[in-house]
């Protein structure tokens, strides 16, 4: 969960957004929507593993680990709260699949 102190995320805040500033402004550049995904990706990697080399040095399995662990932890947080309510919105609005009807009704049989 991606929650710390106030006084942390002061300081965190201000450099968040001039980094999200410049990944938009790098991914503009390419002309096309999608091209942020690689700024955010190499971002997010690099900013991992330099705090891993500084705060540990050598990279060991534990700390493998635990870096893949936040990230899956990230993914799986902005999947349950972000992702999941919009796919409900646009179910609500296009109708859902009709497999998926059929699965949920044989789920509540059980």
């Amino acid at each position: 969960m991606p929650y710390i102190a106030p006084q942390h995320r002061q300081d965190l805040d201000p450099l968040i957004d001039e980094l999200a500033d410049c990944i938009v402004g790098g991914a503009r550049e390419y002309g096309y929507d999608g091209a942020f995904a690689g700024f955010l990706n190499y971002a997010c990697t690099r900013l991992a593993l330099e705090v891993a080399h500084r705060q540990f040095g050598p990279l060991r399995y534990w700390l493998i680990a635990m870096i893949t662990g936040t990230f899956n932890n990230l993914a799986d947080e902005f999947y349950r709260r972000v992702a999941a309510p919009y796919e409900d919105k646009q179910i609500a609005r296009s109708g859902d699949l009709d497999v998926y009807a059929e699965y949920l009704k044989e789920i509540e049989k059980m």
